[in-house]
């Protein structure tokens, strides 16, 4: 306990060394903790706390969504939900699709293997996406559609991902019952968010204490995303949902002023906390990774990655180009090359069961797919901001 307990602070602090040399030098703070985070495994100078899929599920995920959720306005979000859920729907089977026949065709992967690597990569990250275009200072229409599409095409993801495991592992159901256990699970993960939200935002209109606010959006992200697992649905839809929800009441009075500017303090400061850990623990984790026997499947993989996030995305955005809900060319491409993967990815495919065929495969070209999403499209991502004109 205490070994653990001293490699956590040293952690933190190796993040806020990080922060303060990366701001300095203008290079992204993600792109920074995971090289830190290899750096620290190479040098055997901490025992590095292991990632495993519990640890990013049950501890590091619910602050980050919940934070960003928080943040979002339903107003503007309405506006743009139908897009949105196209990207996070439809845009997901598609890439996840292409993602799927290629491993299979290409690489020879059995098609459960391909499917299940298919949709666990599909998914933009929530903990890379936010990071990446906070840092970067995007605002306005263009940061709402990608945060909103890396929250909401998670829970689609995830979901996808469980039924094609499901599958794998001689699980018989009929497409109907697929189709019947899709739409429970997003929304059990839907009402279990909201019923949370609503018990927190009860508790803390009886108080003015601030504390007690704090403490009731803390039970909030945590409490809805471990209720929906429970019931095997989407903890990561479930936690969104209590976000958006406290974020929108809080703000209409539900709170007292001082009580929403210290929760929002408290959870600018979890998310910097649960975002750090991420990246130092992948950097570690990428730094033991050995990628040479997966090498060919990996290039694949990243140029098929590539080609479904560019397909979803512009056939997602097509066909709205006529409605009030068009979306620029230039969003469209930032859409694309800011689909960054990372945490979730990661999640899913530690959680693969052992008897899936090219378990192991599958996971170490997921690292490989993070690494490349990380350090090119992560260290490029301002660049094409800046030459688009959005920052």
């Amino acid at each position: 306990m205490d070994r653990e307990l001293g490699s956590f602070a040293v952690l933190l602090l190796l993040s806020a060394i990080v922060a303060l040399i990366t701001r300095r030098w203008r290079v992204p703070y993600s792109v920074g903790l995971v090289i830190a985070g290899g750096a620290l495994w190479f040098s055997h100078a901490l025992t590095v706390i292991p990632l495993s899929r519990e640890l990013l599920f049950l501890v590091l995920l619910p602050p980050l969504i919940f934070e960003a959720a928080f943040y979002i306005r339903w107003a503007h979000l309405r506006e743009d939900l139908p897009v949105v859920l196209t990207l996070a729907t439809v845009g997901v089977l598609l890439a996840a699709m292409i993602v799927a026949a290629g491993m299979h065709y290409l690489v020879g992967w059995a098609w459960t293997s391909a499917s299940a690597f298919g949709f666990l990569i599909a998914a933009t990250d929530p903990v890379s996406v936010i990071a990446a275009f906070k840092e970067a200072g995007v605002r306005g229409r263009l940061r709402l559609l990608v945060e909103a599409e890396s929250l909401v095409n998670d829970g689609t993801a995830a979901v996808a991902f469980g039924l094609v495991v499901a599958v794998a592992q001689d699980v018989q159901a009929t497409p109907q019952e697929a189709l019947l256990s899709l739409a429970s699970t997003l929304a059990g993960g839907i009402l279990s968010g909201l019923i949370v939200a609503a018990i927190a935002l009860f508790l803390a209109g009886k108080t003015t204490d601030r504390l007690v606010e704090i403490t009731s959006t803390t039970v909030a992200a945590y409490g809805s995303f471990l209720l929906a697992e429970h019931f095997h649905c989407s903890g990561i839809l479930a936690t969104m949902t209590a976000g958006l929800l406290i974020g929108h009441y809080s703000s209409l009075g539900t709170m007292t002023e001082k009580g929403r500017e210290s929760v929002g303090d408290f959870w600018e400061y979890a998310a910097f906390v649960a975002n750090s850990l991420i990246f130092l623990l992948i950097g570690s984790r990428l730094a033991a990774q050995t990628l040479a026997p997966v090498a060919w499947a990996a290039i694949i993989a990243i140029l098929l990655v590539c080609l479904g996030r560019a397909v979803a995305v512009y056939a997602g955005c097509a066909v709205w180009v006529r409605s009030r809900y068009r979306v620029d060319v230039g969003y469209q491409h930032t859409l694309v090359w800011g689909g960054l993967r990372g945490a979730l990815a990661l999640a899913l495919a530690l959680g693969l069961p052992p008897a899936i065929a090219h378990r192991n495969e599958v996971v170490a070209v997921t690292y490989a797919v993070v690494a490349f999403s990380v350090f090119v499209q992560g260290l490029t991502l301002p660049p094409v901001l800046r030459k688009l004109g959005y920052i």
